[in-house]
C-alpha cells in the first residue's frame, strides 16, 4: 500500500486510459509498485511492463528510501516477486554503501527469496553475487532453522539453496549447523511439513485405490491436529473435499472459528478464490452447499477485524470496464474492490456508490451478506467509462470520509475532478477525508488535496492504518523512513 500526503498540487499528466490526472511523485510509483505488483498482467500494464517500470522509476529515488520500501513491501505487505526484483536490482545502486549487506539481510523473509533474488541477478547477466548481497544473505541464514531450510532447498530450481550455501558461507548457528551440515552432504529433507506428509502418501501408495485411502488418512490426522495453518486450510478447501470427504465438516468447524479468523486476518478476496476453486472443481450437491455456507459465515465473522470509523462514511466502487481485467491473484479489480466495500458498508454508517460513466447509489439489503452484496456489485457492473466527477456531483450528503476503490484510471470529459469535488464541499459545507485505492498500482492520481490519500492495494493492516490517518496523515511515510539500516 502506497500514502504520501499530497501537500501542494501535482503536475497534470496523461493517464493509461487517456484522460487527465495528476502525476505521482517518484517515490510513490515506487511504492505503489511495490504493494499492488504481484507479477501478473493487468488491464493496462503487463507484469514484464511493470518490472520494466519499476528498473525505470529506481533512479529517480533515493537508493536508501527504495532498500527500506523494499523491506516494508516485503516484511508488513509480504509482497515477493516486485520485491525481489527491486533488492537484485538495488545492487547496483547499493555498491559501496554501509547499508546494503543490511538490507540484503533484512529483506529476506524466507530462505527461497534469496535463491528468487540470485536468480533474477543472473538471470540479468550478472556473473558473481555482489559483496554486499553476499555477507547481508550469509546473515539472514541465521533466522532459519533447520525445518525451513528443508522445506525452502529448491531441489528443482535453476539457484539450489545448496548452491547459495557454497556462495555466501553462512556461518553455522546453534539452530541451523546440523541442517546445513545436512543440506551440504545431501541428507537433508522435508518431512515435517503438512506437503511433505501428503507427498509421502503419494508415494508410498501403490495402486490409485491406497493413494487415495493414504491421502484421505493424512488430511484427516492433519485437520484432527491442526496441522494446518488458516490460510493453508482455505486454499486446500477443494483438495479436502474431494480427497477427504468425511473430513469436510471438521475443516469447515475450523475454518468459521472467529479466534483463528480474528488472528489470521486472511485477505477477503482469499474467500472468493477459495469458492471459485470450488466451482472450477465441479463439486456440487451437498459438499459445495456446505463449503459455501461455511465461506460466508467465516466472510461475516472477519467483519470484526473492520474498524468502526467516526461519522458518516461514503464508499464508492468503480465498476468501469477497466476494471474487469484479471489484476492481482487471478481475480480481477472490481472482485477485490467490491469485497471490501461490502464489508466497510456492513461494518460502518456507511452509504454505497458505484460509479463508471455515472455514478449511482446502492442499497442493497443489510441483512445479506458481504459476499451476497460484492457479488451483485460485479454481476451488475455497467463496465462503461470512468467518471470520477459524477461521484461528487452525486453525493447527497456531507460525508466525513468518502473511500474510492478504482484503477484510479479516468477518462470521461478528459480532466481531473478537482473542480467537482470543490463544489461539492461548498455545497454541503464538507471536508472529508479522501480514501483512494489503486487497486492496480498504475501510478497516477485524480485529487490533489492535504486530506486526499492516495492508496494502492491492501493487506492486513489497511483498516488500522485508515484510522491512524486521521491521526497521523504522514503514518506510512514515517514507518517506511524508520526502518533502520
Amino acid at each position: 500500500m502506497a500514502l504520501f500526503n499530497l501537500r501542494k498540487a501535482r503536475r497534470k499528466i496523461v493517464n493509461r486510459a487517456g484522460g487527465e490526472a495528476f502525476e505521482q511523485s517518484a517515490e510513490m510509483q515506487l511504492a505503489s509498485m511495490l504493494i499492488t505488483s504481484f507479477a501478473q498482467d493487468q488491464f493496462y500494464r503487463s507484469a514484464q511492463n511493470t518490472f520494466k517500470e519499476l528498473i525505470q522509476v529506481l533512479p529517480q529515488v533515493d537508493a536508501k528510501f527504495a532498500a527500506k520500501a523494499a523491506i516494508y513491501a516485503r516484511k508488513q505487505y509480504h509482497m515477493r516477486s516486485i520485491t525481489h526484483v527491486l533488492a537484485a536490482e538495488l545492487a547496483a545502486y547499493a555498491s559501496g554503501k554501509e547499508w546494503a549487506k543490511d538490507f540484503y539481510a533484512q529483506v529476506i523473509a524466507r530462505p527461497d527469496d534469496m535463491l528468487e533474488i540470485a536468480s533474477y541477478y543472473f538471470g540479468k547477466g550478472g556473473k558473481t553475487l555482489p559483496n554486499a548481497m553476499k555477507k547481508g544473505f550469509a546473515r539472514a541464514f541465521d533466522q532459519f532453522d533447520g525445518y525451513q531450510l528443508a522445506k525452502y532447498r529448491g531441489e528443482n530450481r535453476a539457484v539450489k539453496l545448496i548452491d547459495l550455501v557454497n556462495l555466501v558461507h553462512p556461518t553455522p548457528t546453534k539452530r541451523n549447523a546440523s541442517a546445513l551440515q545436512a543440506l551440504v552432504d545431501g541428507k537433508l529433507k522435508s518431512t515435517g511439513t503438512w506437503e511433505a506428509k501428503l507427498t509421502k502418501a503419494g508415494q508410498q501408495a501403490e495402486t490409485t485405490a491406497q493413494k487415495a485411502d493414504l491421502k484421505q488418512a493424512a488430511w484427516a490426522e492433519l485437520i484432527a491436529q491442526n496441522k494446518l495453518g488458516y490460510f493453508a486450510l482455505l486454499r486446500n478447501l477443494r483438495n479436502i473435499a474431494l480427497q477427504a470427504p468425511n473430513s469436510l465438516d471438521a475443516a469447515l468447524r475450523i475454518l468459521q472459528d472467529e479466534n483463528r479468523i480474528k488472528r489470521s486476518k486472511v485477505l477477503p478476496f482469499r474467500f472468493l478464490s477459495a469458492l471459485d476453486a470450488i466451482k472450477e472443481a465441479n463439486i456440487g450437491g451437498k459438499p459445495a452447499r456446505a463449503i459455501e455456507r461455511g465461506l460466508h459465515t467465516a466472510l461475516e465473522k472477519a467483519l470484526s477485524n473492520v474498524p468502526i470509523f467516526k461519522g458518516k462514511t461514503l464508499v464508492v466502487l468503480d465498476d468501469s470496464g477497466s476494471m474487469q481485467g484479471i489484476g492481482r491473484n487471478k481475480k480481477s479489480p472490481i472482485e477485490i474492490g467490491s469485497i471490501f466495500a461490502a464489508m466497510l458498508y456492513k461494518s460502518n454508517d456507511a452509504d454505497l456508490m458505484r460509479f463508471s460513466d455515472r455514478a449511482t447509489y446502492v442499497k442493497p439489503y443489510y441483512g445479506n451478506s458481504a459476499m451476497s452484496i460484492a457479488n451483485g456489485l460485479v454481476q451488475n457492473a455497467r463496465a462503461c467509462g470512468t467518471n470520477f466527477h459524477s461521484i461528487f456531483q452525486k453525493a447527497n450528503k456531507a460525508y466525513d470520509r468518502v473511500i474510492i476503490l478504482s484503477d484510479m484510471q479516468g477518462w470521461m470529459g478528459g480532466y481531473t475532478p478537482d473542480k467537482a469535488f470543490a463544489q461539492y464541499k461548498s455545497r454541503y459545507g464538507a471536508n472529508p477525508y479522501i480514501y483512494s485505492f489503486d487497486l492496480q498500482g498504475y501510478g497516477s492520481l485524480q485529487f490533489p488535496e492535504q486530506k486526499v490519500f492516495a492508496l494502492a492495494g491492501f493487506s492486513d493492516k489497511v483498516f488500522d492504518l485508515m484510522q491512524l490517518l486521521e491521526s497521523d496523515r504522514n503514518a506510512l511515510v514515517n514507518d517506511i523512513r524508520r526502518i533502520e539500516l
